[in-house]
């Protein structure tokens, strides 16, 4: 067995800035891919967001007509709230300069992307009145400031476009500002939410590589003017699809000192757990911390690796509560839900920091009270983002916590246990985490050390924090650990297959929200919908000529898709099946409707599209190097064990070695997986 000696890679070495009331604050700058202190400590940001118009200020209950001095006192006092009376360990401030300042009175708008109301003289006028001071009233309560512009992007943006005009005449205008620029506890996020930009091939979209040609030039562009009127301040620069793109940064860096990245992360995107709909991607079930952590990987992980990245909007709650943006639940690590393997996926990048969108009234509000269940509110529910996200602070910030009631290793999907055999997506992983009870209700990730011995390289590899399926085949680790010295070990079967008809694995909603009943087989998709297998590593089908596959009940448009880029909004391989039940891929000639030649060495998206409402089931889908090959064929019985039996689609046919031997159940390809 091939073994591997390795730190599970769970970072929490970075400190959270130590700067509360009363306390120095030391300047930060970026030193490759860290925000950094002068004394050369990694600084990791947790903070909250302020925006300073009636609606947002508790929906114009508070004050109005732009009275100053009564919009200064409260947002002081949700300040002072949050900071001091329910003592969060706050250490950044996200400030919204909200347009309702510097848009002319009376001016009809399409919404807050509609700049045909901007007033340069009202912006210079509040800046100086309102937003000036609050920042300096932000930075006294310990709090780094991290101001962004009025309004968020229109949905398509262009270099030398309007709105890129517009960001360069506010962002000129702030880097002249000495009371700004002078104040190395400022920072900048340079647009809110871009979503399409035009790419330098002439069309709109988002994570083309011309688009992400294009997305770096529109910003290198505003850098440049704030840098020669000498602001050396953080910047942060957002990525496309209202901020979650962001590999493309990896290849075309905005150039320059002090420059990171800011993200936006809510329930349902980069393939995360939202238990209910959410924010304007919308959202539909994930695939627990699997599918997240493959999303973060391909989006934020390239970017990480160049930059520091900071989280600039994200909450969860359950839409019970109707008190945050997004809608699902903290969960547990490795498990389903939300909020705690976003916390895992973070601390293991290292240079994440992030902060609560929640309200801030709320959370001004939070008493720190434990609650009881069936008695939860939305400030100690563990399932919300306020009672979890308090005490994970507080272990940011070196405050003790309650005593460690259990600590294990554990692993995804989280109902793994010793001895177990787990099915593996090929081309997919499968991530490990010492996790830590302390009573509160919800998870700790903590620090460890393990070894892990593998049968099969070939099939499956350990990076120190997941394990990924790199082809097809079974391979057994060994894995040992220590907890407070003691030793343990755990002994785990990989079943790497690449077309698992199962829950969990076969998602009948990558588009539009489908069905499926794994006790049944049937598959519907939602209205032009999709269903299929996503793939975080991509899967290599090259050593295959065919891919074939079998349906029951054709019809309703049915069509196979096959995506070679991470995107389900970009043209894949396409053939219909008509009325046909089989049909078979020629791998090596596929092209896209476009006329593209699709790649079958890195497929992301293979699934089944419809016109919707109409129920099919997959008799058999496998790759072969023969058009006319099926996948059924006898197997050899292991007389020694017994146990349940799966199919290489991880369908389970038998529940016994015995059962197979009275039934004459086959299995595909020849390939017996059982116990």
């Amino acid at each position: 067995m091939k073994k591997l000696s390795i730190f599970l890679i769970i970072f929490l070495s970075s400190l959270s800035a130590a700067a509360w009331p009363g306390m120095p604050m030391p300047k930060l700058h970026v030193e490759g891919r860290w925000l950094m202190d002068e004394d050369g400590n990694k600084v990791n940001l947790h903070g909250f967001g302020q925006t300073y118009s009636p609606w947002f200020n508790e929906m114009g209950s508070k004050w109005n007509n732009y009275n100053i001095s009564e919009c200064l006192k409260y947002n002081k006092d949700i300040l002072d709230g949050v900071m001091d009376r329910a003592g969060w360990k706050m250490t950044y401030l996200r400030m919204h300069m909200d347009p309702y300042w510097s848009n002319k009175p009376g001016v009809q708008t399409t919404g807050e992307n509609d700049i045909s109301a901007f007033d340069f003289q009202r912006f210079v006028k509040y800046l100086e009145t309102v937003f000036i001071p609050m920042a300096e009233y932000a930075i006294g309560k310990g709090l780094y400031v991290v101001m962004r512009p009025p309004g968020v992007c229109p949905e398509k943006i262009e270099v030398g476009g309007t709105y890129h005009n517009y960001l360069k005449t506010v962002w000129g205008y702030i880097a002249t500002q000495k009371r700004l620029t002078e104040n190395p506890h400022i920072m900048f996020e340079l647009a809110n939410e871009p979503v399409q930009i035009k790419g330098t091939d002439g069309q709109y979209g988002s994570g083309t590589d011309a688009c992400n040609k294009a997305l770096t030039q529109f910003f290198q562009e505003i850098v440049d003017i704030m840098r020669a009127e000498g602001c050396e301040n953080i910047l942060w620069v957002p990525g496309t699809a209202f901020q979650s793109q962001y590999a493309g940064f990896a290849k075309y860096p905005v150039k320059g000192k002090n420059i990171g990245y800011a993200v936006h992360v809510y329930p349902g995107w980069y393939g995360s757990d939202a238990i209910e709909p959410s924010h304007e991607l919308g959202g539909s079930y994930g695939g627990g911390y699997d599918s997240f952590a493959a999303g973060w990987k391909n989006q934020i992980e390239p970017c990480a690796a160049i930059a520091p990245m900071l989280v600039t909007e994200m909450d969860w709650l359950p839409s019970k509560y109707q008190a945050s943006w997004g809608k699902s639940i903290t969960g547990q690590m490795l498990g389903q839900g939300f909020g705690a393997n976003f916390k895992l996926l973070a601390d293991r990048t290292g240079n994440i920091g992030w902060m609560l969108f929640t309200g801030p009234e709320l959370l001004a509000r939070f008493d720190g009270r434990a609650g009881t269940n069936g008695n939860y509110t939305m400030y100690n529910d563990p399932d919300g983002c306020m009672w979890s996200t308090y005490h994970w602070f507080n272990e940011y910030a070196g405050v003790e916590l309650p005593e460690v009631k259990n600590v294990d290793l554990y692993f995804s999907p989280r109902g793994i246990k010793t001895s177990d055999e787990a099915i593996i997506l090929t081309g997919s992983s499968k991530g490990a985490a010492l996790i830590a009870d302390r009573g509160l209700g919800f998870d700790f990730n903590i620090n460890g050390e393990i070894e892990v011995a593998i049968s099969d390289p070939d099939v499956l590899s350990w990076d120190g924090a997941s394990f990924t399926a790199l082809r097809p085949g079974e391979s057994t680790c060994e894995i040992n650990y220590s907890i407070d010295g003691t030793p343990r070990n755990k002994t785990l079967k990989f079943i790497s297959t690449p077309f698992p008809i199962l829950n969990g694995y076969l998602n009948p909603s990558i588009w539009e929200t489908g069905t499926f009943d794994e006790t049944t087989g049937e598959i519907s998709t939602g209205p032009y919908g999709f269903a299929g297998w996503t793939y975080g590593s991509g899967l290599d089908l090259s050593e295959y000529n065919y891919l074939i596959c079998e349906v029951e009940n054709p019809g309703g448009g049915l069509s196979l898709r096959l995506f070679d880029k991470d995107n389900y909004w970009t043209d894949p391989y396409i053939i219909d099946f008509g009325n046909r039940s089989r049909v078979v891929v020629d791998l090596k000639n596929m092209k896209s409707n476009d006329n593209r030649k699709v790649d079958p060495s890195h497929l992301y998206i293979i699934g089944f599209w419809t016109y919707g409402g109409h129920n099919f089931k997959i008799k058999q889908i496998f790759p072969s190097n023969d058009p006319n090959a099926t996948a059924v064929e006898s197997v050899e019985i292991d007389n020694n064990s017994d146990g349940p039996v799966y199919n290489l689609q991880g369908v389970r046919v038998a529940s016994s070695i015995s059962e197979v031997k009275a039934s004459g159940i086959y299995i595909v390809n020849g390939k017996k997986i059982c116990k």
